[in-house]
């Protein structure tokens, strides 16, 4: 297990951000269309209509910022990594995959300790807690640590790309920070 960080966390990430995508974007939809609908059909809607939307979008956003993040497309700057040597990458691609997480770790917690704040807020229609939409922030910054942990594990154990070469260097991670 010492060769690569557990696939299952990758994928397992990856399938509870896609869910979440779908789910929410589908009922952001089906709510926003029939809402619509009732509004010129019989010149009524619903009241909650506009509410849910809202307190789903923070989670739609959340999850395609982690599977971006899982997919390296986000901004990355490399030019340090290229002028290393490949002990030298794997190096400080470890060390900075561990301080990403620790970043993460830390937002994560900070919107934990906030979430008895706004739990007070209560949405106007439904009543829902304030605490719902902040949720999503702490389970992205958790996911987000938990993927930098996997990329630091990744870096550490990286095996070299090609066996051809008499110098192969290991595939160290791209940053998704």
């Amino acid at each position: 297990m010492h060769g690569t960080a557990p696939g299952w966390i990758e994928r397992a990430v990856g399938g509870v951000c896609r869910a979440v995508l779908w789910v929410s974007t589908v009922a952001i939809f089906v709510i926003l269309v029939g809402n619509t609908v009732l509004r010129y059909t019989r010149g009524s809607s619903l009241q909650w209509a506009n509410e849910v939307p809202e307190l789903l979008f923070p989670w739609l956003v959340m999850a395609g910022v982690v599977l971006a993040a899982q997919q390296g497309a986000h901004i990355a700057t490399t030019f340090m990594m290229e002028a290393l040597p490949a002990a030298g990458r794997r190096v400080l691609a470890t060390v900075s995959w561990v301080v990403v997480a620790a970043l993460y770790a830390t937002l994560a917690v900070a919107t934990l300790r906030m979430l008895e704040v706004v739990h007070d807020e209560k949405s106007p229609i439904l009543g829902l807690p304030g605490s719902i939409t902040y949720a999503c922030v702490m389970v992205g910054m958790a996911l987000l640590a938990l993927l930098a942990v996997q990329s630091a594990w990744s870096s550490w154990f990286a095996k070299p790309a090609a066996a051809k070469a008499v110098d192969a260097e290991p595939r160290v991670p791209t940053a998704h920070w």
